[in-house]
Formats: structure tokens, sequence, C-alpha cells
């Protein structure tokens, strides 16, 4: 089960090209099409290396053949089982229906993955993983990638008492709430609506930082700022997200975002 984990800075940072600003994203495509998102959290056994190297020296790479960039994290649980968060980055629905069967015909990827499967068929490396598969909201129908500076991650759950009340929470945040969040220095990598997952309905959505510190003043700004102050007490909005769960993660050396 995921818990409220609040994580320390590990040295497993990778420095990534600054980001465009939220204004300049913040409107759906002309397409109308908005990307999907593949979030894939891992209960491991052991310290994670095996899964880690197979993610950066074989899955990865052919993920990347087919256009996909994908994120990779880890979280601090003390006393807990370790875990592994992934997110992968499609353009669209089709795409991630393709990708899922082209990877299997992708010669290079199964030479290169045989060797991880039967070593953790006979000795499994991970307990299970569970899947969230997102669609981007409106407001910030693509990915924003961090700032070089960034330290720390926020990965956030909001689950609703029924679908209505989630699509209410969803227009809470493209209505206003993501923009107090770009004034409160909280900085948007991505939003999406689950379409499938373990907790439903809810949704997702990663924000960065550039460390605990500036992480928790940004929240104190975003919770006196009078347009969040204003926002929650709308009848429109009440009884949005009722169970609420909040993972701070630290980059692997080698996350895409």
């Amino acid at each position: 089960m995921l818990r409220r984990n609040f994580i320390k800075t590990a040295g497993l940072l990778a420095a990534v090209p600054a980001c465009g600003s939220l204004a300049a994203n913040g409107a759906v495509p002309a397409s109308g099409v908005k990307e999907i998102y593949e979030w894939r959290i891992y209960g491991l056994k052991g310290d994670g290396a095996a899964l880690d190297d197979f993610y950066a020296k074989t899955l990865i790479p052919a993920y990347n053949r087919m256009g996909i960039t994908v994120g990779a994290f880890a979280p601090e649980m003390a006393g807990e089982t370790l875990q592994r968060y992934f997110l992968f980055i499609y353009p669209n629905l089709a795409t991630y229906h393709e990708v899922k069967l082209k990877l299997w015909d992708d010669k290079a990827f199964r030479e290169a993955a045989q060797a991880f499967y039967d070593s953790s068929a006979a000795a499994p490396v991970y307990s299970e993983f569970v899947s969230y598969l997102c669609e981007a909201f409106d407001k910030v129908p693509r990915m924003l990638k961090p700032d070089k500076s960034r330290t720390l991650f926020e990965w956030r759950n909001y689950k609703s008492p029924n679908e209505e009340a989630n699509r209410r929470k969803v227009k809470m945040f493209n209505s206003g709430e993501i923009d107090v969040f770009d004034a409160a220095g909280i900085n948007s990598v991505c939003y999406g609506e689950v379409l499938a997952g373990p907790r439903m309905p809810s949704l997702v959505y990663l924000t960065w930082h550039k460390d605990k510190a500036t992480r928790d003043e940004a929240w104190k700004k975003f919770g006196g700022h009078p347009e969040w102050q204003r926002m929650r007490n709308l009848d429109e909005y009440k009884y949005t997200a009722t169970d609420n769960q909040v993972v701070l993660l630290t980059p692997l050396a080698y996350s895409q975002i």
C-alpha cells in the first residue's frame, strides 16, 4: 500500500533540459489529442539493482526507439518494501496500444531482455507492479520537463467518491487550481485523469521542486493563496477528492524526466 512518504534527496540525479513555461503549454493541442501517461509502480524484492539495470540498459532504450520517453523514480520508505515508479509518455492512446504490441517484435529488445526474464522468473526481483493509465488534462495536455535544478518530485493520487465528483475535481484543476500551483511555485510536470488503475475514480499528477525546503514553502504559499481559498469553498467543488495519497520521489540516474 502506498503511504504518505517524505523523501530525503538521494544521490541518483540526472540533469535534463529546462522546461518551457506553463502558459506556453496550457491549452489543448489543435488536434484535440492529449498525451497518455502510464505509471508503473513496482514492489521490489531486494534493492532494485536488477530492475534498474534492466530498465536503464534494455527496456527504456527499446521504448526510446519507438519515440517514448520514460521517467524513473525511487521513494525512500524506511522499514517498508522498496518501490520504483516509472512514467511512460505516449502521444495518444493508439500509440500506447501500438507500442505494447511492437515491443515484442523488437528482436534487439527480445535478445537483450531474455537473460533478465529467465533469471527473474526463477528468482523474482519484484512482487508485482500496479499500473495507472491516464489521459492528460486540458490545461496541461503535454508533459512539462522540469528544470535541471530539480532534486525532488511529488506524486499525488486524488481519489473521488464517485465519477461525477472526479469530473468536478478535474475541472477544478483545469479552471484555476493549476494556475495557483504556478503562482505558488509548485512546478507542474503532468496531470492525468485515471482511465484504468487500482484506485478508481481518481487522478494522478506529478510536480517538481528544487529541494524539500522549497517544496514546503511552495505548499505554504498555495494553502494561503486567496484564489485557492475562494475555490475550495465553492459548493461545486465540495467532496471532490476525499482520499489522497502523497509520495515524494527522487529521480534515478537514468531517468529521462
